[in-house]
C-alpha cells in the first residue's frame, strides 16, 4: 500500500462509521417509564442521598470505581511531539480501547488545553471525583514528573503517568530474567542508557529498586553523556551524571553488561555490540526503528539476550503487558496511589510469569511449538490470558500490604474467577487467529477477486502478513481496483476465462474429467466448468498451485459449496462434511455447528458435527467444552428430535469418555452454571463454562446464529468448513471486510495444521 492509501484508510478507520473509537453504553435496563424513573428523577435521588451521608458510597452506586481518565494536553504524542490536546485525542481514544479490552476498564479521555502545570494540575483536581483512577499520557518531561509527583501527593485515587512508568516497569521484568540468564547480578552490572527522557529516568529508577547501583549506569541525551560537569540538566537527570566528561557511547560500552535504549534508532553499530561484556542484554526500545536491528544484532552476538519495542520480534517490550493490569489491581482494592510496592509487585509478577509454562492457547498464537523460559522468551507475551489473572491481583495484594487499600479482598478464588470473567467482551481469539497466521502465511485464492471488498480483504491480508494472494476474475478490471485502493504489490492474477489460461485450464480439466468420468462427467464437461472461477481455484489447491481457497462473497453457500464437495472431498477417514461459527459473544467466543450443511442430521451424524468441531475448537487453543442442544432436558421429551440428540451423547459418552459434552439440554440451562449445577447437578457440565453448541439440525443452528449476529451485533468467523480434505473456506453471502479478513485467517490456520498432520503422517 502507498503512502497516500495508509493515509486514507486510516483516516476512515477512525471516521466512519461513527467518528472516534469509544462510546458509553448504558449499563443498566431503561425501557419502561419504571426504568426510566429509577435511573434519572425521582428514583436517582436515593443513591445521591446515601453518597451525601458517606461519599465512599459513590463507589456502591456509580461507575466510579472502575473508571479511569486518560490525560493529556498533547506536548509530547508518541513520535508525534508537541501537537496539541485536539491532535492527541485520537491517541488517548486508543489507551481507552486498551483499557477497555485487556482489563474491563472504562475510560474518559480528557485533553487538557494548558502547557502551564499549576493549571494542569488544578483541572486534574478538580475533575478527580468523577474518577477512580488517573492515567496521565504523553506529557513532556520534566514537567511530567513535576505533575504526576503532585497528583500522587495530593489525590486519593490512583494516578500514574504510564509513559514513564509503564516502560520501566516491563523492562524491568525483562531485565531481572535476562540477568538470570546470563547469571549476574543486579548489584554488579554496568549499565549504559540512552535517551534522558521521562521513560529513561523512570527505567533507571526501578532499576536501582532492584538492587543496581546509581554509579553503575550511564546515561546520555542527544547532547552527549550526563555528566557533573553539565548545567542544562534536570534535577531527575542530576541522579545519572555518573559519566565523564567527553565519553562516547562507544566508550561507555565497552565491558558494559546492559544497554537500555530510548532514544534513535541505528544508533549502536555491531562495533559497540563486539565490545560490551559476556552474555550481553540489549533493550533496543527506539520505535519503529531500534537502536540496532535485531537480526544484525544476534548474527553479531550469539550470546546476546535482545529485547524491542517490535512485535515481530521476541521478547517486546510492550506497555499493554503492564497498566491495564495495574489499574484493575489498584481499582479493586480502591488503593489511593499506586505506590512503589504495587509497581515492584506487577514487575515480579511478570518475571514469574515468564517462567511458568506457557498455555497452548498462547503457543498457537504465536505458532511456536513450545515457548520456553530462554533468552527468546524473558517476558510474557502480549496475549496470554493469564495477565489479568497475574499482574492484577500481585498489584492489589502489594496495595494492601502497604496500606493504601481502603477495600481489601478476602475471596482471592472469587476474586480471580471475576477477572477472567472480564475477558469476555473480548475479541482477543481475532487477534490470536490473525497473529497465528501470520507465523507461517500460505497461497490463499481469491475466487472473487474482481469484487472491491473482496480485494480489499486480499490487500489487507497481504499488507498484514496473513496471506499471500492469489487473485482470480477479470484481469482488467482487478488491475483497475487495485489501482483505486493502492494496492500496489505484484500478486499472481488469474482469468480462467482467457486464452492465457488455456494451458492450466485444459490440465486441471483432464484431471477432474479422470476423476469423474465414471460419474457421469465427459471431459467436455471438465473443460467447461474449469472455465468457472470456484472449480479453477479448487483445482489450484488440489494441484498443490495454492494452499488454501476462499469464494462465496457473491454467490450463495449451495453454489459455492458444490464444487468443492465434487474436486477437493472429505478428509481421510471423513464421512460427513459440516460447518461450526466462532461467534464473539461478550461471554468469550462461542462455536456453533453445523450452521450450513446438513439440514437434519442422524444421531450418528450429530456426533460426527460434535467430534470434528470439538477439533476445531482446539486448533484454536481452547478445551472444547459442549452442550448438544435441544428444547428437551436429559429425556424429558420422547420427541425424536430430542431423542438423536441423546443418542448421540450416549454414543459420545461411551466412546469419548474425556470429551466434555452433555445433553440433550435447553440452551439456558447450557448457559447458566448456577442454573445447571442447581437442577442437573449430574452433567458433565456443571460447574464448567459451556463453550461450544451442538444444535439438532441445520435449521436452529443457522437461524440462532444469524440471530445473534444481527441483533447484538457479534461478530462471527465462519462458516468454517470441517471435515475437508483441504484448506477451503466458503464466506457468507455478503460478508464484510473484516470477515472476510478473518476467514483468511481461519483458511491459513487450516492449511497449516493440515500441513503439519501430511508431515507427522508421512514420518
Amino acid at each position: 500500500m502507498n503512502k497516500y492509501s495508509k493515509r486514507r484508510e486510516a483516516l476512515l478507520y477512525h471516521a466512519k462509521p461513527t467518528p472516534g473509537k469509544i462510546q458509553v453504553v448504558p449499563t443498566k435496563k431503561y425501557a419502561t417509564q419504571r426504568d426510566l424513573s429509577l435511573a434519572y428523577s425521582p428514583g436517582v435521588a436515593e443513591p445521591c442521598l446515601e453518597i451525601a451521608k458517606d461519599v465512599n458510597n459513590v463507589y456502591k452506586y456509580t461507575a466510579k470505581g472502575n473508571l479511569v481518565a486518560v490525560i493529556s494536553n498533547g506536548t509530547a504524542v508518541l513520535g508525534l511531539g508537541d501537537i496539541g490536546p485536539e491532535a492527541s485525542k485520537p491517541v488517548m481514544e486508543g489507551k481507552a480501547l486498551l483499557f477497555k479490552i485487556f482489563a474491563g476498564i472504562d475510560v474518559f479521555d480528557i485533553e487538557v488545553g494548558t502547557k502551564d502545570i499549576d493549571a494542569f494540575i488544578e483541572t486534574v483536581k478538580n475533575i478527580a471525583p468523577t474518577f477512580g483512577g488517573i492515567n496521565l499520557e504523553d506529557i513532556k518531561a520534566p514537567e511530567s514528573f513535576e505533575i504526576e509527583r503532585r497528583l500522587v501527593e495530593e489525590l486519593n485515587i490512583p494516578v500514574m503517568h504510564d509513559d514513564q512508568h509503564g516502560t520501566a516497569i516491563i523492562s524491568s521484568a525483562a531485565l531481572l530474567n535476562a540477568l538470570e540468564l546470563a547469571k549476574k547480578k543486579t548489584t554488579e552490572v554496568k549499565i549504559v542508557v540512552s535517551g534522558a527522557g521521562s521513560a529513561a529516568l523512570a527505567c533507571a529508577n526501578l532499576y536501582i529498586l532492584l538492587g543496581v547501583k546509581p554509579e553503575n549506569i550511564i546515561m546520555f541525551d542527544k547532547d552527549g553523556v550526563l555528566s557533573p560537569q553539565r548545567t542544562d540538566l534536570s534535577d531527575l537527570q542530576k541522579r545519572y551524571t555518573h559519566g565523564k566528561t567527553g565519553t562516547t557511547l562507544a566508550q561507555a560500552l565497552v565491558g558494559a553488561d546492559v544497554f537500555l535504549g530510548l532514544s534513535a534508532g541505528n544508533i549502536m553499530s555491531p562495533e559497540m555490540l563486539l565490545g560490551m561484556a559476556k552474555n550481553p542484554i540489549v533493550f533496543a526500545m527506539a520505535n519503529p526503528i531500534p537502536e540496532i536491528d535485531y537480526d544484525l544484532a544476534v548474527k553479531t552476538r550469539k550470546d546476546i539476550i535482545m529485547a524491542t519495542g517490535r512485535s515481530d520480534h521476541p521478547n517486546q517490550v510492550n506497555n499493554v503487558l503492564g497498566f491495564p493490569y495495574i489499574f484493575r489491581g489498584a481499582l479493586d482494592v480502591r488503593a489511593t496511589k499506586i505506590n512503589e510496592e504495587m509497581k515492584m509487585a506487577a514487575v515480579h509478577a511478570l518475571a514469574e510469569l515468564a517462567k511458568e509454562p506457557v498455555p497452548e492457547q498462547v503457543n498457537i498464537a504465536y505458532g511456536e511449538t513450545r515457548l520456553n523460559f530462554g533468552k527468546e522468551y524473558i517476558i510474557p507475551k502480549p496475549f496470554d490470558p493469564r495477565l489479568i489473572t497475574q499482574v492484577a491481583p500481585a498489584v492489589a495484594r502489594a496495595a494492601m500490604n502497604s496500606g493504601v487499600a481502603l477495600n481489601p479482598i478476602t475471596d482471592w478464588d472469587k476474586y480471580e474467577e471475576e477477572l477472567l470473567e472480564r475477558l469476555g467482551s473480548d475479541n482477543k481469539m481475532v487477534r490470536l487467529l490473525t497473529n497465528r497466521a501470520k507465523t507461517d502465511p500460505k497461497r490463499v485464492v481469491f475466487a472473487e477477486a474482481d469484487h472491491l471488498d473482496v480485494l480489499k480483504a486480499a490487500q489487507i491480508a497481504y499488507e498484514e502478513g496473513i496471506a499471500h494472494p492469489i487473485l482470480l476474475g477479470n484481469k482488467e478490471l482487478i488491475l483497475e481496483l487495485k489501482e483505486e485502493l493502492g494496492f500496489d504489490a505484484d500478486v499472481p492474477i488469474f482469468d480462467p476465462k482467457t486464452k492465457e489460461e488455456d494451458q492450466r485450464r485444459m490440465k486441471y480439466a483432464d484431471i477432474y474429467w479422470k476423476s469423474r468420468q465414471r460419474r457421469g462427467i465427459s471431459l467436455l464437461d471438465a473443460q467447461k466448468w474449469m472455465r468457472e472461477r470456484n472449480y479453477f481455484a479448487a483445482m489450484m489447491v488440489n494441484e498443490g498451485d495454492a494452499d488454501a481457497m476462499v469464494s462465496g462473497y457473491s454467490r450463495s453457500y449451495p453454489s459455492t459449496v458444490k464444487p468443492l464437495m465434487q474436486l477437493i472431498g472429505k478428509a481421510p477417514g471423513i464421512t460427513l462434511i459440516a460447518t461450526t461459527n466462532m461467534m464473539m459473544t461478550n461471554r468469550g467466543p462461542m462455536f456453533l455447528s453445523d450452521t450450513a450443511i446438513n439440514p437434519n442430521p442422524t444421531a450418528d451424524e450429530l456426533a460426527k458435527i460434535a467430534l470434528m468441531t470439538a477439533k476445531t475448537v482446539r486448533m484454536f487453543g481452547m478445551e472444547p467444552v459442549m452442550a448438544m442442544v435441544s428444547f428437551s432436558n436429559f429425556g424429558s421429551s420422547s420427541h425424536e428430535s430430542a431423542t438423536k440428540v441423546r443418542e448421540a451423547v450416549a454414543y459420545l459418552h461411551k466412546y469419548y469418555p474425556d470429551l466434555i459434552v452433555d445433553g440433550e439440554i435447553q440452551t439456558d440451562f447450557a448457559l447458566n452454571p448456577e442454573m445447571l449445577k442447581n437442577k442437573f447437578p449430574f452433567s458433565k457440565l456443571a460447574g464448567k463454562k459451556v463453550n461450544t453448541l451442538i444444535f439438532p439440525n441445520l435449521e436452529a443452528a443457522n437461524i440462532n446464529y444469524k440471530l445473534l449476529k444481527e441483533l447484538y451485533k457479534v461478530d462471527s468467523v465462519g462458516p468454517i468448513m470441517l471435515g475437508m480434505e483441504k484448506a477451503v473456506h466458503i464466506f457468507q453471502l455478503g460478508a464484510s471486510v473484516e470477515e472476510m479478513v478473518n476467514m483468511v485467517a481461519v483458511a491459513v490456520v487450516d492449511a497449516q495444521e493440515k500441513e503439519k498432520r501430511k508431515k507427522v503422517a508421512t514420518k
